[in-house]
């Protein structure tokens, strides 16, 4: 039986894996080891390990990496402390494929730990493009670490293989959290205010600001002019809180200040998969610069407000408006969302990122694969004559 080890550092991939995990536990031939580690251990993050045990998971190893400052010196220890953490993980259970998903700081420590145990390394949401956050330099070390990678979509497909990988490698999976829809149970109305506290019987408006990591000095100002523009809206407000990023602190003090003065606004540390994507069926517009807007929202044919650079390369479906991060270009972009004009465009739109199938493929690759030398000595892909056509199964 082989044994595969799954990472998770924090809410932001946990609702992404959910599809994965079940249908890996699901097949008598694999073995899941879970590994929780970043966000997940931390408290002012909302200790969200409860959530891995809440929703059925045993967590078998525990890397705590975070610093409680979240400056660049404490990401970059961090990040040191997690290579520390992982490769003794690794040197105990000598699992027999790694699991890992996105472009966190976290993900990379566990990632780069790997090689020198020569371990079957899986990526899952790699060739993508983030041009406003650091996390994309991390991206697209993990791809070079990596044996297997499974692609949102085809066009990330031929990134990863522009990297240098050979196409082989390469799965256009589709996205894993899509997977969700159709399957997981969403809450009411009702059920939904009682989780918020407040209530929702007037579609709120949706929240998630994350720090723009190439322009972290700018969270404070960037946060101001969000809230700026949402100060001027008359509909409830329900805001999560951001990542485990350098200058998230500067983001939080705001929002917590924005939110004690309103009785019609909840900052929540983590709603969970179950509510936010109820959350984001009932909402009016969503507005920040999570991957969530882009990726999942779609799906719920919800209009989305996306601010700044953080998610600035990535294909956006019909829902999606963007907008610089001043408190002008939000509010009008806001407005123009909230239109019954753009609201009926966005009725139309298809999602681009996959058809709710991933896991199956992502599992069934996991547990086909030989481990064999050809799978763990890596030949760079020369793209000389051109890149090779992959196509969506979606």
């Amino acid at each position: 039986m082989r044994t595969v080890c799954v990472v998770t550092v924090g809410r932001s991939d946990w609702g992404l894996y959910l599809p994965i995990l079940r249908c890996l536990r699901e097949r008598g031939d694999l073995r899941l080891h879970l590994i929780a580690a970043g966000a997940h251990l931390v408290s002012g993050h909302g200790r969200t390990d409860a959530v891995i045990a809440a929703d059925g998971f045993e967590i078998e190893d525990r890397v705590p990496m975070l610093l409680a400052s979240d400056d660049a010196a404490a990401i970059a220890v961090s990040m040191g402390l997690g290579t520390i953490g992982f490769a003794q993980v690794y040197q105990r259970v000598r699992p027999d494929l790694l699991l890992v998903l996105g472009d966190r700081f976290e993900m990379h420590a566990a990632a780069a730990a790997a090689v020198p145990f020569r371990l079957p390394t899986a990526h899952v949401h790699g060739g993508e493009v983030t041009a406003g956050a650091i996390d994309d330099c991390f991206r697209h070390a993990i791809t070079k670490y990596s044996h297997l990678h499974f692609a949102s979509t085809a066009e990330h497909g031929r990134r990863i293989v522009q990297l240098g990988e050979e196409p082989w490698r390469v799965t256009v999976s589709g996205a894993p959290g899509l997977d969700h829809l159709g399957r997981i149970r969403l809450l009411s109305v009702g059920e939904l205010s009682e989780r918020v506290g407040m209530s929702l019987s007037e579609a709120p408006i949706l929240v998630t600001q994350h720090p723009v990591t190439l322009q972290s000095e700018r969270a404070g100002e960037q946060t101001e002019a969000l809230l700026s523009a949402l100060a001027s809206m008359e509909l409830p407000i329900v805001m999560t809180r951001p990542n485990a990023d350098t200058r998230n602190s500067e983001i939080v003090e705001r929002l917590e200040r924005f939110a004690a003065g309103r009785s019609r606004v909840r900052l929540v540390s983590n709603l969970g998969t179950e509510a936010y994507f109820s959350l984001m069926r009932h909402a009016a517009v969503m507005v920040g610069n999570s991957s969530s807007g882009i990726i999942e929202a779609s799906s719920f044919q919800l209009p989305v407000v996306n601010i700044g650079l953080r998610q600035e390369g990535r294909p956006r479906s019909g829902n999606v408006l963007d907008c610089d991060d001043s408190a002008a270009g939000i509010g009008g972009a806001m407005r123009r969302a909230l239109s019954a004009e753009f609201r009926e465009h966005c009725r139309g739109v298809r999602n681009i990122y996959g058809d709710g199938r991933a896991a199956e493929r992502i599992v069934g690759v996991l547990g086909s694969v030989a481990l064999d030398e050809r799978l763990l000595i890596k030949r760079f892909f020369d793209c000389g004559a051109g890149l090779p056509e992959l196509l969506s199964p979606f």
